[in-house]
């Protein structure tokens, strides 16, 4: 990891939703100055993609967190993974759509000057850290902006940001996003 000169390194956080997010944020704030970066064209439908980032919003106003959107690229992201269309879930497919959110979120914090990037997806049992955390430390090597590593699932931290979103009335969806995923 690179050195900063910040006294809380400045790191910017893919989030997916409002339910992942959660976690994640709460156990980095005190040693970081956390950002929220919502780049998600994988989700679908449009209303689906809506309703999370609003409650990404609602999270961010709520503590004063910074919150980025990228736009909403529904159709690079199909015409990126139409071949895959049959994967199963957690296989090629997804690692294709970890790389394509996770390159926007580097993409986006070297352009932004942040220290490091991050994502919440590691807080899901569905997401393979390992492939989430070489995708990152890859990006991280081609964009001159370090990765966070994570592993948001131990220690119990699928279940408290689950705890967290039904304290908070959040929406919790029952797929991943994407229209694949929908089966």
């Amino acid at each position: 990891m690179r050195k900063h000169s910040n006294p809380k390194p400045r790191v910017l956080l893919h989030v997916c939703c409002g339910t992942c997010a959660l976690y994640p944020y709460f156990r980095l704030k005190e040693d970081f100055d956390i950002t929220f970066f919502y780049y998600n064209p994988n989700i679908y439908p449009k209303k689906e993609y809506t309703r999370r980032l609003d409650d990404v919003k609602m999270i961010s106003k709520k503590n004063s967190i910074p919150l980025s959107a990228g736009k909403y690229e529904q159709k690079k992201w199909l015409r990126s993974t139409e071949d895959l269309k049959d994967e199963p879930e957690g296989g090629r497919r997804c690692s294709l759509c970890f790389r394509l959110r996770l390159n926007k979120t580097a993409e986006t914090a070297k352009k932004m000057g942040f220290d490091i990037f991050g994502t919440s997806l590691t807080v899901s049992p569905h997401k393979n850290h390992n492939i989430i955390n070489s995708i990152g430390s890859e990006l991280a090597d081609s964009w001159g902006v370090d990765f966070y590593q994570s592993d948001f699932k131990k220690k119990d931290g699928f279940k408290k940001t689950m705890e967290l979103s039904k304290k908070m009335k959040l929406h919790r969806q029952d797929y991943c996003g994407c229209i694949y995923s929908m089966k």
